[in-house]
C-alpha cells in the first residue's frame, strides 16, 4: 500500500551561529556548498574575495573549510581552484568515491578529486541548453540510481529570472530537460542578472522543495529566500508575485543557503551567508541554524 505524501513547510528553528569566517583567505563568504565526505567530516567551498570592497570581478578562487561537525565552527583550510579566472558558486556532489564540483560563471565549469583537496579540471557539456540558462549557481542531486539532475539560474528577456533543470547519467553530459522556475508578470523583482538566485532542492516524504533566494541585491531583499513545492522535480511553476502561478511555501531569512541533514543525528540545517553590509547574523562569514519541517493538514 503506497503511502501518500506529506506536505511540509520549513522554518527556521533556532538562532544563528557562526560557522565559518575566513581569516587569511578572504574576508566574506558568499555562495557556498557543504558535503560530507566518507570519514564523517563536513567541508565547505565558497566564493570569498580579500578585497576591501565588494566586486564579484575579483571573486578569482575559493575558500576551502572544514569540520568534524555541524555543530562547532570550521577551520580554514585555505585557497582551491586558483586559476586566476573568475570562480563563483561551487556545488559539490559525491559519487562512487569521487566529488563533482560544478562552478560559474558561464560556461560551466566542472573539477574532480578524490579527497577533497586536490582538484582537477574535467570537461563538461551542456547540450540544448539555451542563453537563458546562463549556467549560474549550479546545484546538483541525485534523482535515482543512475539519474542526476541539476539546477542553475538565469535571466530571462525583461529582467525575468529562472531556473534551469538538466538530466544526467555520467556527471558530465548533462542535457537541458526545461525551466524548473520561471518568473513573469507581477513577479516583483526584476534585474539584468535575474533574482533568482542559489537553486537548493531537497526531497522529503513525496515532496520536492526549491529554496531560492529571490533578491536585486538591495539591502531590503538580500537576504530572502522563497521556497517552491512540486511533486515533480522538473516544475515548480511560475512565480508572479501573488497574481496567480506559483505560491511559496515559506519565505525565509537567508541569502544562498545550503539546507543539509546531519545523517548521524538526523537534524536538519540551513546555512546563510553574503557580502559585508547586507545584515548577515555574523558578518563575513557563514551562519547556521536548525531547520524544522511542520505538517500541513
Amino acid at each position: 500500500m503506497l503511502m501518500k505524501a506529506k506536505p511540509h513547510r520549513p522554518a527556521i528553528a533556532g538562532e544563528w551561529r557562526l560557522l565559518f569566517r575566513p581569516e587569511k583567505t578572504g574576508n566574506y563568504v558568499n555562495d557556498h556548498s557543504l558535503v560530507r565526505a566518507a570519514d564523517g567530516t563536513w567541508h565547505l567551498f565558497g566564493i570569498t574575495s580579500l578585497g576591501a570592497s565588494i566586486d564579484p570581478e575579483h571573486e578569482r578562487y575559493f575558500v576551502h573549510a572544514s569540520g568534524k561537525s555541524l555543530e562547532a565552527e570550521f577551520m580554514e583550510k585555505g585557497k582551491t581552484i586558483d586559476h586566476g579566472t573568475r570562480a563563483w558558486a561551487p556545488g559539490i556532489v559525491e559519487a562512487n568515491g569521487r566529488y563533482y564540483m560544478y562552478y560559474g560563471p558561464a560556461p560551466t565549469k566542472l573539477a574532480v578529486s578524490n579527497e577533497l583537496y586536490h582538484w582537477i579540471n574535467n570537461d563538461v557539456a551542456l547540450i540544448g541548453s539555451p542563453v537563458d540558462a546562463c549556467h549560474r549557481d549550479h546545484m546538483v542531486m541525485r534523482l535515482n540510481d543512475y539519474t542526476w539532475v541539476m539546477y542553475a539560474t538565469g535571466v530571462r528577456p525583461g529582467g525575468y529570472g529562472c531556473i534551469s533543470v538538466y538530466v544526467s547519467n555520467d556527471l558530465q553530459q548533462w542535457r537541458f530537460v526545461q525551466y524548473a522556475l520561471t518568473t513573469s508578470g507581477a513577479a516583483p523583482l526584476r534585474c539584468a542578472w535575474g533574482a533568482t538566485e542559489s537553486p537548493y532542492v531537497v526531497f522529503r516524504e513525496g515532496y520536492y522543495y526549491l529554496f531560492v533566494t529571490y533578491t536585486d541585491c538591495s539591502d531590503e531583499t538580500y537576504n530572502d529566500t522563497l521556497v517552491f513545492r512540486s511533486a515533480n522535480p522538473f516544475d515548480f511553476g511560475d512565480y508572479r508575485g501573488g497574481d496567480g502561478g506559483a505560491v511559496p511555501v515559506a519565505k525565509l531569512f537567508g541569502h544562498a543557503p545550503e539546507v543539509v541533514r546531519d545523517p548521524d543525528t538526523g537534524t536538519w540545517w540551513m546555512t546563510t551567508c553574503g557580502w559585508r553590509g547586507k545584515g548577515a547574523p555574523h558578518e563575513g562569514g557563514v551562519s547556521i541554524a536548525p531547520l524544522v519541517w511542520a505538517a500541513e493538514e
